[in-house]
């Protein structure tokens, strides 16, 4: 696969350079979740099939994908994994209709890595952050995938 649609790049958050504290990521590498962007960006991206995208994660999340025709609406966030030090009700979502992918568990690995993700079918994939309060928050996004 060639061209300038085989491949394609979402930050999956970002940390801030901006703000009325400095982050030395040095100092603090498992930086607290506060300052943390939660967004993906683009918030839609397109690919043809048969393509990747490289999810650049940064911070405390998870990925997951969707098949096409699901919305936010319909991921089923009242099962949730738990976070160790976190309150009940802030979980990572255990929604698996519809689920193709789910990412390594932010639990086991750092907060900061790549995960590449091949999209074989045409279709726009629902793409979502799995920390409950992220996704409720918005960290959700569309992988559009062209014949």
């Amino acid at each position: 696969m060639n061209g300038p649609l085989a491949n394609a790049t979402v930050s999956f958050g970002a940390w801030p350079a901006t703000g009325d504290s400095p982050l030395d990521r040095t100092v603090l590498p498992t930086a607290p979740a506060a300052p943390n962007i939660h967004q993906l960006l683009p918030r839609t991206t397109t690919i043809k099939a048969g393509g990747s995208v490289n999810f650049i994660v940064a911070g405390f999340h998870q990925i997951a994908v969707y098949a096409p025709g699901t919305k936010p609406d319909d991921i089923d966030t009242s099962t949730l994994l738990p976070i160790p030090g976190a309150p009940p009700t802030v979980g990572l979502i255990d929604d698996p209709e519809n689920r193709l992918f789910r990412g390594v568990s932010p639990l086991t690995v750092g907060q900061d890595r790549v995960e590449v993700v091949h999209f074989g079918k045409r279709g726009t994939y629902l793409v979502v952050c799995l920390v409950s309060v992220h996704f409720a928050d918005g960290m959700f996004g569309w992988v559009r995938v062209l014949p």
